[in-house]
């Protein structure tokens, strides 16, 4: 993992939301230095295009920063009726690893891999639930996607109850290319699904990649034709689903039931 600089304090007054916290930069000048310093940014909200927010757009790229565009009224609030002049980044609460430093943590234990992937879980509620389970279950890691999905930002590290600070969390720009890295690299693919296989008879003591579908709209179908297994919970009641981050914390702790205290 690169070492970034942490975010320096930009803001014109100290007034914030619950998702951005205190790690909020408002304005073209303040972000374009962040972006050339290295600091940790999770997302970066513009509204406009032109003269330096298209440099603001570049210098994202580069630094692999996610840049979504928004209304001012999104900005306005991220920024607490600061002046954004048309763009806020909110910065992460850790810094974001790669695949091979995911699978250096089983490697370092001793273990076969274990790793949590989802598939554009927009809640950060859910996110940072699932970051908690991923902790307390034992699993080297989470690969979530640069689009559609949440991101490292106040709302997950609160929720996680500072998991995410523990966590190695990647984010990558296709899933799919990520989870065919992964089969190449020996991780069994196992996706969550009503279509599946009882959860309980299925051997999760080998290198296991498990994927948690987002909240609306379960597995993409790409993503669900990259898994080697498919795995479902029962459902005996009038409800067919479970929240995302509850499903999860079954499933990560089937596997852990299933590797006993070497998870």
């Amino acid at each position: 993992m690169g070492a970034r600089r942490p975010i320096k304090r930009y803001m014109e007054k100290e007034k914030f939301t619950e998702e951005s916290s205190a790690e909020v930069i408002c304005g073209r000048n303040p972000v374009t230095e962040a972006l050339k310093s290295g600091a940790n940014l999770d997302t970066i909200y513009i509204c406009g295009s032109g003269g330096s927010l298209n440099l603001i757009r570049r210098l994202a790229k580069e630094n692999g920063v996610v840049v979504k565009d928004a209304l001012d009224a999104k900005l306005t609030k991220l920024s607490g009726g600061a002046s954004h002049q048309g763009v806020v980044a909110v910065g992460a609460c850790a810094e974001y690893v790669t695949i091979d430093d995911i699978l250096a943590v089983s490697e370092k234990k001793g273990t076969k891999p274990f790793i949590i992937i989802c598939d554009e879980i927009e809640d950060p509620h859910n996110l940072g639930a699932i970051i908690r389970t991923a902790e307390t279950s034992g699993a080297d890691g989470v690969i979530i996607p640069k689009r559609r999905s949440a991101g490292l930002n106040a709302t997950v590290f609160k929720t996680s109850a500072g998991a995410a600070s523990y966590v190695p969390v990647a984010r990558v720009s296709n899933l799919a290319a990520a989870i065919d890295e992964l089969k190449e690299r020996g991780v069994w693919i196992y996706g969550t699904d009503a279509s599946g296989s009882d959860y309980t008879a299925t051997d999760f003591t080998g290198s296991c990649g498990l994927v948690i579908g987002s909240e609306g709209f379960g597995i993409s179908k790409l993503i669900q034709k990259k898994c080697d297994f498919m795995v479902k919970l029962p459902m005996l009641g009038r409800i067919n689903s479970l929240n995302a981050s509850v499903a999860a914390g079954i499933f990560m702790y089937e596997v852990l039931r299933q590797r006993g205290s070497k998870a």
